[in-house]
């Protein structure tokens, strides 16, 4: 019983100093290079790392050299196994109004381990909340809006009726 507590302590100490010590800027340079590939840049005024995460400050989005959007704060929070992405003021440009509400107040994307082949979506703004999910597999988005506002006025001719109320579906 001992050994398998000092085993346990020992895979514990090694997991903490890994997420510690983890260099955590460089690997974000590296998630940059290769959304560079995809013509995605992400051009962030500042970086601050945190123990067990990293945040870009004022950061602007780029596809393709058009500049789609821009937050105010972007978090980065890893645990190995969970990583969560959450965004601050996430402003989308004005050309893109008809796909997707222009501002958004918080959104969160977080990813497991346990379940590799979803992403899992949230996010709250003027048009209400949304929940959604992206499943790798199958190449397919869903966004669920649970309220109805004027907000939506924009975007409700892309959007389907369920039993659950509005929602969004795409095949990618």
């Amino acid at each position: 019983m001992q050994m398998v507590k000092n085993i346990f302590i020992t895979i514990i100490v090694f997991w903490f100093a890994l997420l510690v010590f983890m260099p955590k800027q460089e690997l974000y340079f590296t998630l940059e290079k290769e959304l560079l590939k995809q013509d995605i840049e992400i051009n962030e005024q500042n970086i601050e790392e945190g123990l067990f995460s990293l945040n870009l400050i004022n950061s602007e989005i780029y596809v393709k050299g058009i500049k789609i959007a821009t937050v105010e704060k972007i978090n980065i929070f890893t645990l190995i196994f969970t990583t969560n992405i959450n965004m601050k003021s996430l402003i989308l440009d004005d050309s893109l109004k008809s796909f997707a509400p222009k501002m958004t107040d918080v959104a969160n994307i977080s990813y497991s381990l346990f379940s590799p082949f979803i992403v899992n979506l949230e996010a709250e703004g003027n048009f209400g909340l949304l929940e959604g999910n992206v499943n790798l597999n199958e190449r397919k988005l869903r966004i669920d809006f649970s309220e109805t506002t004027k907000e939506l006025d924009s975007i409700r001719s892309n959007l389907k009726k369920d039993e659950k109320g509005l929602y969004y579906e795409t095949s990618f």
